[in-house]
C-alpha cells in the first residue's frame, strides 16, 4: 500500500513545518486528475503513514484529527478513503499484542466519527471495533443478524415455480397466450395482461418466459406475434438462451427426438438477434470433436468398402465379414441422440438465415452437414428462391413455363439475384457448401447449368464492357462446375438428361477449360467425399463385370449397360476400358460399337481420357527391345481412329496434343494422327500398294477413293469435314505440316541418339508417311482460298521455316494447281472462245502468270552454281507437276466402271434386297459411274493442256553452256532422287517424267546418261534409305526398268521411241544437236548391250549389299529386289548369282534376324518362280556374230559405271573435235565443255556407284584437264602426232593402277561358291560374245563404204589414240588379221586368269579404247573398295570358318591359286616386254582396250612385287558381282589347258601383232 514515502523529519518537526508540508503534499496529489487510481493510492499511503504515527504514539491525537478533518474537503470520496485506512489498521492492530497501540487506534477512530459516516464504518470495520466505538450495542447479536439477512437474501426460496403453487395464475397466463390472435390483439396488449397476472398472482418471471416459449413452440406459425412479445418481455438475452438450452438438454437422452418446432423457435430467435449463436451452441449436442471423429470413421469405412470391392475376397474372409456386419447392426439398434446442431442448421436454412447457417457449417468438416439429405434439400430450396428472378430472365428455355416459387416472408433472408453479378453475393457460396449433394435436386442442377449457359452467351456476345467482372464470373462458374456440378452428376443415378444439359454449358467452354475440369473430376474429386469413394469403387466393379462379358455378339446389350454407367461416372468407366484395350487390342472393335449409347458429354470425356492415357508418363512408348513402338500405343492409336470417325467427338484437344509432342521433339504420337486421318478421311498411306491401286492413285479424287486404297472406307464426307473444321478453327493445319517436315530430320539427329537404328527408321517412316497422308488430306479437302491463305510461298517455307525442299514443294504443289486453274478460269471468262487451241493458249498463259514468281522464288533455294546446269523453270516444273498432270489412267477408270456395272447387275439379280433399297443402290452406282467418266474426260483435257505447255517450255529447260553430264548430275541430285523416295506415286512420277522429257526431245538432256546413272549408283542410295523409302526406291527402279525393258524387247519400238531422239546421242556436246546424224545415235544392238550392263550393275550392287552383313543393307536391297522382280533379273546367270547369295542369307539369318530371314525367303521363292522367264545371256543381247572386231560393241558403247554410251561418246567427241567443226574452233568456250564431259564421264565410271553424287575428284580433274586442254588444242593444230604421246603418259599411270586392281581380283577368286563347270561355260560364252558385240558395234551405225573406213584407218595411224577411238566406233569393216590375232592373244590371256572382273563395270574385259581419266577413277575406287571389303570379309570368314572341316582344303586351294597367279604375272610381264619392242598402230588401240591382265608393259616389273604382296594378303572379297558377268563360275582345269593351247597358236600371229605394237611405241 505504501507507494508514497514521507520523510521522517516531517513528523519530528510536525508543528513547525511538517504539518504544512504534509497538507501541501496531499493537496498536490489530489489536484492531479489525469492519474485517478494512482492519486487515490498515494493519498491512502499518506493517510496510512499519518495514522500509523498516531497509533505508535509519535504524534498527538488532536493535532492529527484536525488535519484529517481539514483534508475531507480535498476529495468527495475522502471519507471512504480514510475508512479503508482505518479498516487496514483495524486488522493490523487487532493482531498486535501491545494494548496501547490498540487504544491509540480506537481513540483516533473515535475522534474522526464526526466527519466519517457511521454506515461506512459499519461496512468496513470489525464488529468488536464497532462495539468498542459504541456504534453497535453487542457484536454477537450483530453477527447473528448478518447471517439471517444473508440467508434470507441468497438461500431462502420463496416458491418452487410449480404450476400447482399458483394454478390459477398460470392457467390465466396460458389462456392469454393461447387465444385466437387473428383479431386486433397485439403483443403489447397481451404483454400488459401478462404483467398484471405476474403482479396479481406473484408469478415467477422466468417461469412465465418459459411458458411463453412453450406456447410459441406449439404455435410456431405465429412468429411475428411471439417474437415481438418476447422482444418486449425480454430482460437478459443470456436468460433466454439458458432457458432454451435447458429445453434442448431434455432431449439429449438416447432414443429421444428433438421436436422440429423447438429448432424453429431457436432459429427464429437467432435470426432476430434475440439470442447469440455462441451462447446457444454450447448447449447443443454432440460436441464438435465427436462430429469430426464420426466423419473420419465414415471416410475410413468408405475406403474399406472400396478396397473390398476391388480386391479378391476368399470364402473364409467373406464369412468373417458377415459376422462383423451383424455385430454392427446390433449396435445400431440403440438409436443415438439427435444431432441438434444439424437440426438447428436445417431450421435456419428453412427460414432463410444464411449467415447463422454458414457459421454452423464452418464449425463442421467439409460437406458433413449437406451429406444429410434434409439439410441439402433445405439449402437447395433456399437456392431456388435466391436465383428465381435471374432464372426467369436469363435461364428459362424457350417454350418452358416452370412453376413460380413463393418468396420467403422473411425480410432478412438473402437478397434475390437479379443479375449475374448478384450471384457472387450469396449464391456461389451456397453452392460450394452444397457440393456433390446438389444431386438431391436435379431441377436446381438444371437451373444452375442453364444460368451458366445464359452467362456464357452474354460473355461471348458482349466482350466489350466489364471485361474484368466477366472474367471473375467465368472463373466462378468454372469453380462451380468443378466443385458442384460434376461431383453431383457422379452421385445421380443414370441421368442422361442432366448429362446432356451439362454438355450444353460445357461445349461453350474452350476445350482447355473442359479438359482441366475432367482432370480434376477424374483424379481429385472422387477422394474428397466418402460417398464418391464408394461410387468410384462400385463403378469400377460394374465396369469390370461388363467388360468381361463384352463380345461382338452382345454389343447391343453391353453397350446399353455401358451407356447407363457412363452417364454418371464416365471418367472412371473409360479409364478402366482404356486400360483393358491397351492390354487386349481385340476389344477395340466391340468397344467402339458399344459406345453408341453415350451422351455428348461422355464422348468429350472419352477424348480427354484417351489423351491422358497417351500422355501417361509412367508408360514406355517403346517395347523392351527398343526396336518397335509399344503395343499399347498402337492399340490406343487404332481406337482413336475408329472412335473419332464413328462418333461426333471434338478433335481439337487430340490434334493439339500431337502438335505439342512434335514441338517437344517427340514423334511417337504421330501414329495417332496417322490413324485419325486414315479413318476419318479415308486416305491410306502404304508402300504395299498394288500396281492397279497405284494406277488409280494417278487419277482424280473419285478414282482414288474407289480404287486407290485397300480398305474401301465409305461415308467419310462428314468425318473428313469435322477433321478439316477442327484444323482450321484452331489453326493447326500448317503448324502440323511444318512440324512433321522438320521432325523428319529431328528423328534421326535429335531423337535417335540412343534409340535402336531400326526404331529410328520406323519413326522416320512414320513421320514422313503421316506428312504425306496429312498433306494429301489438306490438298483434297481444303478449299482453294483456305489452302492458299495458309500455305506461304516456297522460299518462305524453306528459308524461314526450314522445311526440307521435297516437303515444301509437296505442300505448295496443290496451291500451284489451284492457282493455275483459277487463273485459267478467269482468262476463259474474260475472253469467250470455245476453240480447243484458244483454251490451251489461255492455260499456258495462266501457268506463266502463276509460275513466274515461283521461278524467281526457287532461285534462293540453291547456290547460283546450280542454276548454271539447271534452269529454275525446269526445276519448278519438275517439282510442281504430279502424275495427274502427265497421264490419264484409262485402264483404271475402265476397271472401276466395269466393277460398278457388275455391281449393278448383281443388285438386279439379287431377289432378297427390297425394291426401294435396290433402287437406291443402283442410283448410287450409276451416279458413281457417271462421276468417274466425267472425271476421266476432265483429266484427259487437263493432260493435253499440260503436255502442250511442256512442249512449249522444253527448249528453255536445260542450258547449252553446261555439259550434259553435269546437268544430269544436278537433275538426279536435286530432283529425281529426293522425289522418287517421297511417296509411291512420286516414284512412278519420277520415272514417267524422265520418259516424258525424253519423248519431248528436250535439248541437252541425255536420256542414256540419266538411265545409266540411275542403274549404276544404287549401292549408297539403297544403304541410306529407310524401310519405306526402300519400297519407293524399288518402285522407281521398277518403273525405270519397265521403260528400258520395253525398248529392249522390240527393235521397232526402239526405233520409234529412241532413234533420232536427242536423249540417245552418244556425244557429250554442250551445244544443241538435232540428232539427224545417225553416226551419233546409239543403235538397237548396242542398246541391248547397254541394258545387259545395267542388269549386271544391278546384280553387282545387290550382291555387295547382301554380303556386307549389315542389317540395313540386306533389308533394303531385298525390298528393292522384290519390287523390281517383274523386270529384273532377266538374264539367267545373273539370276543364279542372286539366288546363291539370297540362299546364303536365308541360312545365316534363320536364327539371328527373323525379319531378314522372312524377307529373304519371300524373295527367294518369288525369284524361283521367275526363273522360267529368264533367258541366257546370248539371247538377252547378241553375242554370236560372224564378223570379228577388235573392239566389242558392248564395250564400245556400253557404260562403265557411268554407262557404256558415256565412255564411247566421250571418245567419239574427242575424235570428232579434231576432224569436225570442233577442231576449227580455237576458243576456250569450246574446249572447256569437252573437257568437262570427259571428266564427268570419268567421274561416273567408278565401280562403287557413287558417280551421281561424288563430284570432288571430277572437279579436280576438270581443272587439270582445262589447263592441259588449251595446250593439247594448240598441239593438235600444229602437230597432230603429239596428242597420243600426251595421252600415253597418262595411260601408263592408269595401267599400273589397273594391274594392281586386277591382281587383287585374281586372288579374290578363290572363294567363289558357284560350280566350276557353270563358270567355265559362261566364260566361254562371254568371250565369244565379245567378238559378236564388236561386230555389231562396228557394223550397224556406219555407212558400208570401204573408202571411208580406209580413210579413218589411216587417220588413226597419223593421229594416234584419239583417231583410233573414232575409227573403232565408226568402222563397219572387220579389223586387220593382225588386230584379230592380237585380240585372240589377249582373250587367251584373260582365260588364263580369273573370270573377267567388273569392278569398272566390265570394262576390264573389254577391248574398247578407254579414257585415261576414267581408268584412273576405276582403279582408284576398285582398290579402295577392295581394301574395305577385304576387312569385312576377313571378319566374316573367321566367324564362318570355325568348326568347319573344309578349312584345310580351302587353304590348299588358295595356295595353288597364288602359285598360278604368280606364274601368270610372270607371263604377263614377259609378254608386255615383247610388245614394248614392237611398235604398231594397233598396239595403241589394244593396249587401251585390254583387260588389266594384259596391261601395258610400263606397269610391269616395278609393280609386280607390290601386286604379289597385296594379292597374297587378300582373301575372299564381298564384291563378288565382278565375277557374275561371266556366269559367276570358277576357273577350271579345262580353262587352263585351253589357255595353254591358245598361247601356242599365238606365235602364228606374232608378225601382225608387231605392227600394232610399233604404232603404240611411237605414240609413247
Amino acid at each position: 500500500m505504501a507507494t508514497l514515502i514521507i520523510p521522517g523529519e516531517w513528523f519530528k518537526n510536525w508543528d513547525k513545518s511538517g504539518k504544512h508540508e504534509f497538507v501541501q503534499l496531499c493537496k498536490e496529489r489530489t489536484e492531479k486528475t489525469d492519474h485517478g487510481s494512482e492519486v487515490k493510492a498515494d493519498v491512502q499511503a499518506a493517510l496510512y503513514e499519518l495514522c500509523w504515527q498516531v497509533v505508535r504514539g509519535n504524534l498527538k491525537l488532536d493535532h492529527v484529527a484536525s488535519v484529517l478533518g481539514d483534508m475531507m474537503e480535498l476529495r468527495d470520496d475522502m471519507p471512504s478513503i480514510l475508512a479503508d485506512v482505518f479498516s487496514i489498521l483495524d486488522l493490523e492492530t487487532g493482531a498486535l499484542e501491545e494494548k496501547n497501540k490498540r487504544d491509540n487506534y480506537t481513540q483516533l477512530v473515535g475522534a474522526c466519527l464526526f466527519f466519517i459516516p457511521d454506515a461506512i464504518l459499519k461496512e468496513r470495520l470489525d464488529p468488536e471495533t464497532l462495539e468498542s466505538l459504541g456504534l453497535i450495542k453487542q457484536a454477537l447479536q450483530f453477527n447473528q443478524k448478518i447471517v439471517k439477512i444473508k440467508t434470507k437474501l441468497f438461500y431462502k426460496q420463496q416458491k418452487f415455480n410449480l404450476l400447482r403453487e399458483e394454478n390459477e395464475g398460470y392457467a390465466k397466463l396460458i389462456t392469454e397466450l393461447g387465444q385466437d390472435l387473428s383479431g386486433n390483439i397485439t403483443s403489447h396488449s397481451v404483454l400488459e395482461n401478462i404483467k398484471s397476472l405476474i403482479g396479481c398472482f406473484n408469478l415467477d418471471p422466468n417461469r412465465v418466459l418459459d411458458i411463453i416459449l412453450e406456447v410459441y413452440q406449439s404455435r410456431s406459425d405465429q412468429d411475428e406475434f411471439f417474437l415481438s412479445l418476447i422482444k418486449s418481455y425480454m430482460c437478459e438475452p443470456l436468460t433466454l438462451c439458458h432457458i432454451l438450452g435447458f429445453k434442448f438438454k431434455f432431449y439429449q437422452e438416447p432414443n429421444e427426438e428433438t421436436p422440429k418446432s423447438l429448432y424453429h423457435i431457436a432459429a427464429a430467435l437467432l435470426h432476430h438477434n434475440l439470442i447469440e449463436l455462441e451462447d446457444l451452441y454450447v448447449h447443443l449436442m454432440p460436441v464438435d470433436a465427436t462430429i469430426i471423429e464420426e466423419h473420419k470413421g465414415v471416410i475410413s469405412d468408405a475406403k474399406q468398402i472400396a478396397r473390398k470391392l476391388v480386391m479378391v475376397v476368399l470364402p473364409s474372409e467373406k464369412s468373417e465379414d458377415k459376422e462383423k456386419e451383424k455385430e454392427k447392426e446390433e449396435d445400431k439398434n440403440e438409436k443415438p441422440p439427435d444431432n441438434q446442431k444439424l437440426g438447428l442448421l436445417e431450421a435456419l436454412l428453412r427460414i432463410g438465415d444464411w449467415q447463422h447457417a454458414q457459421s454452423i457449417m464452418d464449425q463442421m468438416p467439409s460437406f458433413y452437414a449437406t451429406s444429410h439429405r434434409a439439410i441439402a434439400l433445405a439449402l437447395c430450396q433456399l437456392l431456388h428462391l435466391t436465383v428465381e428472378p435471374l432464372y426467369r430472365r436469363a435461364g428459362v428455355p424457350k417454350g418452358a413455363r416452370g412453376c413460380v416459387l413463393r418468396p420467403l416472408r422473411n425480410k432478412q433472408a438473402p437478397r434475390l439475384a437479379e443479375s449475374f453479378e448478384d450471384l457472387r453475393r450469396d449464391t456461389f457460396s451456397m453452392l460450394c457448401y452444397l457440393g456433390p449433394h446438389l444431386s438431391h435436386d436435379p431441377i436446381l442442377f438444371a437451373k444452375i447449368v442453364r444460368l451458366g449457359k445464359g452467362f456464357m452467351k452474354e460473355y461471348q456476345n458482349d466482350a466489350r464492357s466489364d471485361v474484368k467482372e466477366k472474367e471473375i464470373l467465368l472463373s466462378c462458374f468454372l469453380c462451380i462446375a468443378d466443385q458442384v456440378l460434376l461431383p453431383s452428376l457422379s452421385l445421380m443415378e443414370c441421368n442422361a438428361c442432366m448429362s446432356e444439359e451439362l454438355w450444353g454449358l460445357f461445349k461453350l467452354f474452350p476445350y482447355q477449360h473442359r479438359y482441366r475440369l475432367y482432370g480434376q473430376w477424374k483424379n481429385e474429386t472422387y477422394s474428397s467425399h466418402p460417398l464418391l469413394v464408394k461410387v468410384k469403387a462400385q463403378t469400377v466393379e460394374r465396369a469390370r463385370y461388363i467388360m468381361k462379358r463384352l463380345t461382338k455378339e452382345n454389343v447391343k446389350q453391353s453397350g446399353r449397360q455401358i451407356g447407363k454407367l457412363s452417364h454418371s461416372n464416365p471418367t472412371i468407366l473409360f479409364d478402366y476400358m482404356l486400360s483393358q484395350i491397351q492390354w487386349y487390342d481385340n476389344l477395340i472393335v466391340p468397344v467402339v460399337d458399344s459406345l453408341k449409347y453415350l451422351t455428348s458429354l461422355n464422348y468429350d470425356v472419352l477424348a480427354y481420357c484417351i489423351i491422358e492415357a497417351l500422355a501417361n508418363p509412367e508408360k514406355e512408348k517403346m517395347k523392351h527391345d527398343d526396336t518397335t513402338i509399344s503395343s499399347w500405343l498402337q492399340s490406343l492409336a487404332s481406337l482413336c481412329g475408329a472412335v473419332f470417325r464413328k462418333y461426333p467427338i471434338e478433335l481439337a484437344g487430340l490434334l493439339q496434343y500431337v502438335t505439342n509432342q512434335l514441338k517437344a521433339g517427340k514423334s511417337f504420337d504421330l501414329l495417332i494422327l496417322k490413324e485419325v486421318v486414315q479413318k476419318m478421311a479415308g486416305i491410306e498411306i502404304t508402300d504395299e500398294m498394288t500396281s492397279e491401286q497405284l494406277e488409280a492413285m494417278t487419277g482424280g479424287e473419285q478414282l482414288k477413293a474407289e480404287g486407290g486404297y485397300f480398305g474401301q472406307i465409305r461415308n467419310t464426307k462428314k468425318s473428313s469435314q469435322r477433321l478439316k473444321d477442327a484444323l482450321l478453327d484452331h489453326e493447326l493445319a500448317l503448324p502440323l505440316c511444318l512440324l512433321m517436315a522438320q521432325q523428319r530430320n529431328g528423328v534421326v539427329f535429335l531423337e535417335g541418339g540412343e534409340k535402336h537404328l531400326k526404331l529410328v527408321g520406323h519413326l522416320y517412316d512414320q513421320c514422313h508417311d503421316t506428312l504425306v497422308q496429312f498433306g494429301g488430306f489438306l490438298a483434297s479437302n481444303l478449299s482453294t482460298e483456305d489452302y492458299i491463305k495458309r500455305v506461304p510461298s516456297i522460299d518462305i517455307l524453306c528459308n524461314q521455316f526450314h522445311a526440307p525442299h521435297d516437303a515444301a514443294f509437296f505442300l505448295s504443289r496443290p496451291m500451284y494447281a489451284h492457282q493455275i486453274l483459277s487463273k485459267y478460269d478467269e482468262l476463259k471468262k474474260a475472253e469467250k472462245g470455245n476453240r480447243q487451241q484458244q483454251k490451251v493458249h489461255k492455260y499456258v498463259a495462266a501457268c506463266e502468270q502463276v509460275m513466274t514468281p515461283v521461278h524467281e522464288a526457287v532461285m534462293s533455294l540453291h547456290s547460283t552454281r546450280v542454276w548454271d546446269d539447271l534452269r529454275p523453270q525446269f526445276y519448278a516444273t519438275f517439282w510442281s507437276l504430279t502424275m495427274y498432270d502427265l497421264a490419264v489412267p484409262h485402264s483404271a477408270y475402265e476397271r472401276e466402271v466395269n466393277k460398278l456395272k457388275v455391281q449393278i447387275k448383281a443388285i438386279e439379280d439379287n431377289q432378297e434386297i427390297p425394291m426401294n433399297k435396290k433402287k437406291k443402290e443402283k442410283e448410287r452406282c450409276t451416279a458413281l459411274q457417271e462421276k468417274l467418266q466425267e472425271e476421266e474426260k476432265k483429266q484427259l483435257e487437263h493432260v493435253q493442256r499440260v503436255l502442250y505447255r511442256l512442249k512449249l517450255e522444253k527448249d528453255n529447260w536445260l542450258l547449252a553452256k553446261s555439259t550434259k553430264n553435269e546437268t544430269i548430275t544436278k537433275f538426279l541430285q536435286l530432283c529425281l532422287f529426293p522425289r522418287c523416295i517421297f511417296s509411291s506415286i512420286d516414284a512412278v512420277y519420277c520415272a514417267r517424267f524422265v520418259e516424258l522429257v525424253h519423248q519431248q526431245k528436250t535439248p541437252n538432256f541425255c536420256t542414256l546418261l540419266c538411265y545409266d546413272r540411275v542403274f549404276s549408283a544404287i549401292i549408297y542410295t539403297v544403304a541410306s534409305c529407310t524401310e519405306n523409302e526402300s519400297h519407293r526406291y524399288g518402285r522407281f527402279l521398277c518403273c525405270m526398268l519397265e521403260t528400258v525393258t520395253r525398248w529392249h524387247s522390240d527393235r521397232a519400238i526402239y526405233e520409234k521411241e529412241c532413234v533420232n531422239y536427242p536423249g540417245f546421242l552418244t556425244i557429250f556436246r554442250s551445244s544443241g544437236f538435232d540428232g539427224g546424224n545417225k553416226a551419233d545415235q546409239l543403235d538397237y544392238v548396242n542398246f541391248r548391250h547397254v541394258v545387259h550392263k545395267w542388269h549386271y550393275m544391278l546384280t553387282k550392287a545387290s550382291v555387295h549389299c547382301l554380303e556386307t552383313g549389315d542389317y540395313t543393307h540386306i533389308r533394303n536391297i531385298l525390298i528393292v529386289l522384290t519390287k523390281i522382280l517383274p523386270c529384273y533379273p532377266k538374264v539367267l546367270n545373273l539370276g543364279q548369282a542372286l539366288e546363291c547369295r539370297v540362299h546364303k542369307i536365308c541360312l545365316e539369318e534363320k536364327d539371328k534376324r527373323p525379319d531378314l530371314y522372312a524377307l529373304a525367303m519371300g524373295y527367294s521363292g518369288r525369284l524361283k518362280s521367275q526363273k522360267v522367264h529368264m533367258v541366257p545371256e546370248n539371247e538377252f543381247h547378241d553375242k554370236e556374230q560372224p564378223a570379228r572386231s577388235a573392239t566389242p560393241a558392248s564395250q564400245q558403247n556400253g557404260p562403265g559405271n557411268m554407262g557404256k554410251p558415256a565412255a564411247s561418246t566421250s571418245k567419239t567427241e574427242e575424235g570428232t573435235s579434231e576432224d569436225g567443226d570442233r577442231g576449227k574452233d580455237k576458243s576456250q568456250g569450246t574446249t572447256k565443255p569437252v573437257n568437262k564431259a570427259n571428266s564427268a564421264a570419268a567421274k561416273v565410271t567408278t565401280s562403287n556407284g557413287n558417280g551421281a553424287l561424288n563430284s570432288t575428284k571430277a572437279s579436280k580433274e576438270r581443272d587439270d584437264k582445262e589447263k592441259s586442254g588449251k595446250e593439247k588444242k594448240e598441239k593438235k593444230e600444229k602437230t597432230p602426232g603429239s596428242t597420243p604421246e600426251a595421252k600415253g603418259d597418262n595411260r601408263r599411270e592408269k595401267q599400273r593402277d589397273e594391274r594392281a586392281g586386277k591382281d587383287e581380283r585374281v586372288v579374290r577368286e578363290g572363294k567363289e561358291k558357284t560350280p566350276k563347270a557353270d563358270r567355265e561355260k559362261a566364260k566361254v560364252e562371254e568371250k565369244s560374245s565379245k567378238d559378236d558385240k564388236a561386230k555389231a558395234g562396228n557394223g550397224e551405225p556406219m555407212e558400208p563404204s570401204r573408202e571411208r573406213d580406209a580413210i579413218k584407218e589411216s587417220k588413226s595411224k597419223e593421229k594416234g589414240d584419239r583417231s583410233t577411238v573414232a575409227g573403232s566406233i565408226k568402222s563397219t569393216i572387220p579389223r586387220a588379221e593382225s588386230a584379230e590375232s592380237e585380240r585372240e592373244h589377249k582373250r587367251r590371256k584373260l582365260e588364263s586368269h580369273a573370270s573377267p572382273s567388273h569392278s569398272s563395270t566390265l570394262k576390264d574385259n573389254s577391248n574398247e579404247p578407254k579414257e585415261p581419266t576414267s581408268k584412273h577413277h576405276i582403279t582408284y575406287n576398285s582398290v579402295d573398295r577392295s581394301k574395305s571389303r577385304e576387312r569385312e570379309t576377313e571378319k566374316k570368314d573367321s566367324e564362318n570358318a570355325r568348326g568347319r572341316s573344309k578349312e584345310k582344303k580351302e587353304e590348299k586351294d588358295r595356295k595353288e591359286r597364288k602359285r598360278d597367279h604368280i606364274v601368270s604375272d610372270r607371263d604377263t610381264s614377259q609378254e608386255s616386254k615383247r610388245r614394248k619392242d614392237e611398235n604398231g598402230t594397233n598396239s595403241s588401240k589394244n593396249s587401251k582396250s585390254t583387260s588389266p591382265s594384259c596391261d601395258s608393259p610400263l606397269s610391269g616389273e616395278k609393280e609386280k612385287s607390290k601386286r604379289s604382296k597385296s594379292s597374297s594378303k587378300e582373301k575372299t572379297v564381298s564384291v563378288k558381282p565382278e565375277r557374275t558377268s561371266s556366269g559367276g563360275k570358277k576357273e577350271s582345269r579345262h580353262d587352263k589347258e585351253k589357255s595353254e593351247k591358245k598361247e601356242k597358236r599365238e606365235s602364228s600371229g606374232g608378225k601382225e601383232e608387231k605392227k600394232h605394237h610399233k604404232s603404240s611405241d611411237k605414240h609413247r
